[in-house]
């Protein structure tokens, strides 16, 4: 008896303290599936599915209705509720920690409708204009001929689109809705762009011809018959509803006022709350997340002062002085620099790519590369990075808009820092290839906003200062701290922007270029989950070490933070809260 005893206890020892819920894996991969069906863009950026069902959606746009926006968020509150059903503690480690990510993604989906007017329509960064140009032009695959038939199909679907979001804009300014005047001006200026081409040289069809031309299975009659399809779509088609669009804003501009929050709007406080839970993952007020930005532009200006004073820069503000240390960096007007520039970029890509071998043993297998902006979005657009395709048809792309006529010579490091490695290609690429990972969280279907990726992207910034990068680069260095003052006024401007009344000047007198100012206005809460989502990561750094002590390994947290993937950061403690218990 005492040996069967014993048995039983080994056993029990052995055995999982959680037992999996393979049900759980099923509502979820259902779950997911169901959402990529609803969404045909996001099912194209993931090619969620193959053969016909992914060819279908290839062929479709993701609508914009309220129809259709009501039925998501009755699925998102049904799905709620099926989640709910779920014992917790029957479920694994991974699946308590998927079932975090989807309840914060759903909840978010159930309570957005309540905000949807505070989404301008044709704002300037994410406005319907630019986000169907991006996504035909950049995201839209063409691997071979099947896929400029479903981008033709889609480029006939445009205009319909267009005139709904303008139905939609109008239904919004009779109730109170319109964008500040500088917003509506930044937005007339993209729609004169994109108006101001012949049909032939459009973005649409430039875009479509130069990714035609690499095609070995697409005969160079084919491709002029396809392209020339594509510049009648455009022709008779798009560009009459862009023109349609400008026209709605010409004729709504006297009508706006220079006031930027949403404040000014009915409703506005609550709004912007959704905006900051949205976008940072937490509960912090919009008090709190403005006086953490004032400590940390103290924190950071003092450093600056001091590496400026040894580069000769003793007087002025930190601004001015770093405005004079720029015009001192800025290379020869001619010949044009910008192919000096962007090769630059490539050799700091490549330089970082070899640094981070030393606190990274886990890196991503897909490439990434340096691109310039196209033109269209160049002047109002801000750096950003775009994942590699899944079948390696398209790196990860770094896209550095270069407009001119001045540059950010020091911030240039830490861009590629930022951006691309080891920021957002490691965080992106990394996710996409653990293939431990479940399939919804490998493509970020329910992913946890803002304050993950961009915090662990500052964050990367700042590794890359710890481990002495920078050294002998005090230029450099004081482009990485510049950056990080950036975002640290961030929080004061956003939420003084949206929270204490502010005017869009005062928001450029605190040191943010008027460009930026405006994403912020259009961008609610957004430009607040940097800082937050970096100190948060460096927090659960800190707490790691502390009680791992010898025990703890640089390339092991951020294995751990890396390979579980986007989510709040509420979840993330918890998964970095199991990695202490393991390790110890």
């Amino acid at each position: 008896m005492k040996l069967l005893r014993l048995f039983a206890l080994l056993a029990a020892a052995a055995a999982p303290l959680f037992a999996t819920d393979a049900a759980f894996d099923k509502w979820a991969d259902d779950l997911t599936a169901e959402t990529m069906r609803a969404n045909p863009n996001w099912a194209t950026v993931t090619q969620y599915f193959t053969g016909a069902e992914q060819d279908t959606l290839d062929r479709q746009l993701t609508p914009i209705t309220k129809a259709y926006r009501l039925e998501r968020v009755a699925k998102a509150r049904t799905a709620l509720a099926e989640l709910a059903k779920f014992d917790r503690t029957k479920l694994d480690a991974e699946q308590r920690i998927s079932a975090g990510i989807i309840g914060w993604s759903l909840q978010l989906n159930a309570d957005a409708e309540t905000y949807n007017d505070y989404n301008f329509v044709f704002g300037q960064f994410g406005g319907l204009h630019v986000s169907l140009v991006n996504f035909l032009s950049q995201t839209h695959p063409i691997r071979n001929h099947r896929d400029i038939e479903n981008y033709l199909a889609r480029l006939g679907l445009v205009a319909a689109q267009m005139d709904e979001g303008i139905a939609q804009a109008k239904d919004a300014a009779s109730r109170g809705f319109l964008m500040p005047d500088f917003i509506t001006k930044a937005s007339l200026g993209q729609f004169a762009v994109f108006l101001g081409d012949a049909p032939a040289k459009n973005v649409l069809v430039a875009s479509l011809e130069e990714r035609a031309a690499k095609l070995k299975d697409v005969t160079p009659e084919e491709r002029a018959k396809l392209v020339g399809a594509a510049e009648q779509i455009v022709a008779s088609q798009i560009i009459p509803a862009f023109r349609r669009a400008q026209a709605l804003l010409q004729e709504q501009l006297p009508h706006t006022t220079s006031e930027a929050g949403l404040w000014r709007l009915p409703g506005g406080d609550k709004a912007y709350a959704y905006a900051l839970r949205k976008y940072t993952t937490t509960t912090l007020t919009p008090d709190e997340i403005h006086a953490l930005g004032r400590k940390e532009v103290a924190r950071i200006e003092a450093k600056m002062d001091s590496l400026l004073k040894q580069l000769g820069y003793a007087n002025g503000t930190i601004k001015e002085r770093m405005l004079q240390l720029g015009l001192s960096l800025q290379p020869p007007a001619s010949p044009d620099p910008r192919a000096a520039l962007l090769k630059r970029f490539d050799d700091i890509l490549a330089d970082a790519l070899k640094r981070s071998e030393s606190v990274f043993d886990v890196r991503p297998k897909a490439p990434c590369i340096v691109k310039r902006e196209p033109p269209f979005t160049e002047k109002t657009a801000a750096a950003h990075y775009t994942g590699p395709a899944k079948d390696g048809s398209r790196p990860g792309v770094f896209w550095a808009p270069l407009p001119g006529p001045t540059f950010d010579i020091a911030a240039m490091r830490t861009l590629v820092y930022h951006e691309a490695i080891p920021g957002h290609h490691f965080q992106i690429a990394l996710q996409r290839e653990t293939a431990s990972l479940p399939r919804y969280r490998r493509d970020g279907i329910f992913g946890g906003g803002s304050a993950y990726a961009e915090g662990w992207a500052l964050y990367a910034e700042q590794l890359a200062t710890e481990c002495h990068w920078y050294d002998g680069d005090v230029v450099g260095q004081l482009g990485q701290l510049d950056a990080e003052l950036f975002r640290a006024r961030r929080l004061v401007v956003d939420t003084g922007l949206h929270a204490k009344h502010w005017t869009r000047q005062q928001a450029i007198d605190y040191g943010i270029i008027g460009q930026e100012v405006d994403r912020y206005v259009t961008y609610a809460g957004q430009a607040c989950s940097y800082k937050v989502g970096q100190l948060k990561i460096l927090a659960l750094r800190a707490k790691a070490k502390a009680a791992l002590g010898d025990k703890f390994d640089l390339k092991k947290f951020h294995n751990v933070v890396l390979q579980s993937g986007n989510m709040p950061l509420a979840v993330l403690e918890q998964v970095v809260d199991s990695y202490i218990s393991e390790s110890r």
